[in-house]
């Protein structure tokens, strides 16, 4: 089932079980049963602490649970976890056999302490590169509490179950039978959405912390590469970070950052996160800015206060906010979205096997989107606004050259619609000719771009036509001490590069406002 690379490496992981676990099996006669059943074979060859079962009796077949022996843990996987979700697998295996999780103790503690029956499942595909996050977080729940029963499932291998559901974009994650949240969510977000009064403790905790020299808002490549710079200084750096790789995480394959030939977004966000907490800078995770107020005096504190209720002040601040995608803004899109309206292919791509999709926006990443989908769905047609397709040209050939691709221009998206809570067309205005037309499909995915998340410093930094934030050449916005950096500024070329370097002349910026003030 693995080959031998996979299996020297697995091998060499499992030495570090120091308790012994089962794993049982659930199995049918599908060719997926048989394939399951060889990767457990595998597993159970490399480590005297395993046992594997194969008489199990689950309704999912096939799945497999582990269990440390003498405990109540509840893990089961109804996929066959390979692809993105191999490293979720071997976690799962490390963590059941009592290695310890690379979690802070504080955390660990939380997910002990939380009281309640919880049963979890959690719908991925193995191509989605935002549900290991996920996955492992549930996982690991369920190994750390027995009363946290996570189950695993592959939307693609149980497509009736997510028909069922009506289950169109994942990571999606249900909760004792009802909707709990989808799209990426670290173990900390999970346990802060389950322990209802960690909020205002974590307010609490971050309004008490001591100012700042410089206090980086955003933990992308521009706020990951301001807070190293800062921290190299010998100065106190503090990072807040509502999602640590920002933009990034939703990124496939990243093979221009010069250097690294070759990562993808997941782990390249890691990355950022080990160098940052490598210089001992202050990482404050899930937390968003919501107002930023100026010193009152030359030279005083700058504010800012969180999402959470919690404040932060610093002599300093360098904003790298980042970006998001841009919605469409047409009737529909906000009532069908995750019910047929999507922006990650990579992760939902594999939900419409078989069926009709578009893609709406003709730059790279919606061409690279449609060919992509042209692999797995039926039918793909791709809209763009303009006269002519914005990708490059080695993309549009290759699209140009897919059968089941429909290209269509000049095309202006008025409208998404549906049935029964699901999406089942788009509406267009032909701006050729004027006139109304409509395409029959089952899921739209949205790739015209980004805007930038700076909606909550209107009115007190000075901002382009765009939402961006004005800087100078060394970062300075129109507030003095108040840096930024990457995407959420007027620096052209929106370049996880270009972000990274910007981060860091902004932190040097900052360094020099602090000795000059």
């Amino acid at each position: 089932m693995l080959d031998d690379s996979l299996k020297t490496q697995l091998k060499s992981y499992l030495e570090r079980v120091t308790q012994p676990f089962e794993i049982e099996a659930s199995l049918d006669d599908s060719a997926s049963a048989q394939e399951l059943l060889a990767l457990l074979q595998d597993i159970d060859a490399m480590s005297d602490m395993i046992t594997l079962k194969t008489d199990g009796q689950d309704a999912r077949k096939p799945s497999f649970s582990l269990k440390r022996t003498g405990t109540q843990q509840s893990l089961r996987f109804a996929a066959i976890p390979l692809g993105h979700e191999f490293t979720s697998l071997v976690l799962a295996l490390l963590w059941t056999g009592g290695h310890p999780p690379k979690v802070e103790p504080e955390v660990i503690e939380q997910i002990k302490a939380l009281d309640g029956d919880y049963a979890f499942e959690v719908y991925m595909s193995l191509t989605c590169h935002n549900c290991p996050d996920v996955v492992q977080a549930l996982s690991l729940m369920s190994v750390l509490n027995p009363q946290v029963k996570t189950v695993v499932i592959d939307g693609g291998l149980f497509q009736d179950e997510v028909n069922g559901r009506e289950i169109m974009a994942v990571p999606s994650v249900w909760l004792n039978g009802s909707p709990f949240g989808s799209g990426r969510m670290t173990v900390e977000e999970i346990v802060a959405k389950l322990d209802t009064g960690a909020a205002d403790k974590d307010a609490a905790k971050l309004s008490a912390k001591e100012a700042f020299d410089v206090l980086v808002v955003g933990g992308g490549p521009a706020g990951a590469a301001a807070a190293v710079y800062a921290a190299r200084k010998g100065i106190r750096t503090g990072i807040a970070a509502e999602r640590f790789g920002g933009q990034v995480n939703d990124t496939l394959a990243i093979e221009n950052y010069i250097s690294v030939l070759e990562t993808d977004g997941p782990k390249f966000a890691m990355s950022l996160e080990a160098h940052v907490k490598a210089y001992g800078v202050d990482v404050m995770n899930l937390q968003r800015g919501d107002k930023l107020i100026p010193a009152s005096v030359p030279g005083g504190p700058i504010e800012v206060q969180l999402a959470n209720g919690g404040s932060l002040k610093s002599k300093t601040v360098i904003l790298s906010t980042g970006a998001r995608w841009r919605n469409v803004n047409v009737p529909g899109e906000q009532e069908y979205k995750n019910k047929g309206v999507a922006y990650c292919p990579h992760c939902d791509g594999p939900l419409f096997k078989g069926k009709r999709v578009a893609v709406i926006g003709g730059g790279n990443s919606g061409v690279e989107a449609a060919i992509d989908l042209a692999g797995i769905v039926a039918h793909v047609t791709l809209l763009e606004f303009g006269d002519q397709l914005r990708a490059d040209a080695v993309l549009v050939r290759k699209l140009e050259s897919l059968a089941n691709v429909t290209i269509i221009k000049q095309a202006q998206t008025s409208e998404f619609t549906g049935a029964a809570g699901k999406l089942n067309g788009l509406n267009y205005i032909d701006r050729a000719s004027g006139e109304a037309k409509r395409i029959e499909l089952e899921g739209v995915f949205v790739q015209i771009g980004l805007v930038p998340n700076t909606e909550w410093l209107k009115g007190v930094v000075e901002l382009s036509k765009h939402g961006e934030i004005i800087v100078d050449a060394k970062g300075q916005t129109s507030v003095p001490g108040v840096f930024a950096a990457g995407d959420a500024t007027t620096v052209p070329f929106k370049q996880i590069i270009i972000a990274a370097g910007d981060g860091a002349k902004a932190a040097l910026g900052a360094f020099d406002h602090l000795m000059r003030s």
